[in-house]
């Protein structure tokens, strides 16, 4: 159920108010941040969000408040939630992925609206160009698709023998086909025959892993998609059943029990993209914030996945992995 993150308080008494100088008042003002949402975050990029408004001098409970909404993966429910942010109205909306985003531009014209996303914004939509966004819109922008390549020889430097590899994708993300695309080249390129097969729900995935389990693929690698990363549980726990070596695109899997991941590191682009939040809220204009562009990038293995799998992993991966899970 959509909520507040936590409670609306005041510093000082109704009776002290009438007293205080009137730009003291209006530094006391709450202002009020929408966050809209695909599928739920989880409380480490809530947190970055908190942390990166409390570092430019919003308290959550103090002089700001956070109206948290998600559609729990039903994304047909977007433009509904986000017209219920724009009618309160919120003083700037926070998007999580490019649905989420292009139904808050699609609701307003007039207020701020900072997006995070791995897909490219100009060719969403979003903004006129990164250095010079236009409109009430700018963001942060990570890089997914075009990260294929290094995601194919990663796994096959973990798994030598990998010559057939599943490719899971949600063709409701409006970066599916450029990512079919890239690691259609990708895998080309290193010889690798990639066989590709779409879910956009529960079933669909369960599906997915039936049909590479019969094709006996060598590997699996997903589509970076908000929706996979609301379905991590069941990801990892099929990927573990047909004993397929799997390519994860955050690192949240791996903690989580997958083999590998290899992607931006997307509570960076949360900090930055609640200092954005900080900034506009003290009046700076999202047409003059050039779209950012999260440039961290983390490697995760799991060695407890990859021996239960019957894999070695080799020591220049784990010497150059950003974290080895034991």
């Amino acid at each position: 159920m959509a909520s507040y993150i936590g409670r609306r308080k005041f510093l000082a008494t109704l009776g002290g108010a009438a007293a205080w100088p009137l730009a003291a008042r209006a530094q006391q003002s709450m202002a009020l941040v929408g966050l809209l949402t695909g599928v739920d975050l989880d409380d480490q990029r809530i947190g970055e969000i908190r942390q990166s408004l409390k570092d430019t001098g919003y308290v959550e409970g103090r002089n700001v408040a956070i109206k948290y909404r998600s559609a729990g993966g039903r994304l047909d429910r977007l433009p509904a939630l986000a017209a219920e942010l724009v009618a309160d109205p919120v003083s700037v909306i926070l998007t999580a992925a490019p649905p989420a985003a292009l139904a808050a531009k699609a609701a307003t014209g007039t207020i701020p609206i900072i997006f995070v996303t791995g897909a490219d914004p100009v060719d969403l939509g979003l903004v006129s160009s990164f250095n010079r966004p236009g409109g009430n819109v700018t963001g942060i922008s990570f890089v997914v698709h075009p990260l294929a390549t290094k995601r194919l020889e990663l796994l096959r430097e973990l798994v030598p023998n990998a010559r057939l590899v599943g490719f899971l994708v949600n063709p409701a993300n409006p970066t599916s086909h450029s990512q079919i695309e890239d690691i259609q080249a990708a895998a080309h390129a290193l010889g690798v025959e990639l066989l590709v097969r779409d879910a956009s729900s529960e079933r669909e995935i369960e599906a997915a892993f039936a049909s590479f389990a019969q094709q006996r693929v060598n590997a699996v690698i997903l589509h970076g998609d908000a929706f996979f990363g609301s379905r991590g549980d069941q990801l990892i726990e099929l990927a573990a059943r047909h004993a397929m070596p799997t390519m994860y695109y955050l690192r949240e899997f791996v903690m989580a029990g997958g083999l590998i991941s290899y992607g931006a590191s997307i509570a960076d682009a949360y900090r930055l993209a609640g200092i954005y939040a900080g900034r506009i809220l003290k009046g700076e204009k999202p047409a003059d914030l050039p779209v950012q562009q999260s440039a961290k990038f983390e490697l995760v293995v799991n060695l407890k996945t990859a021996k239960a799998l019957g894999l070695t992993v080799p020591l220049t991966l784990q010497a150059s992995a950003d974290e080895v899970i034991e």
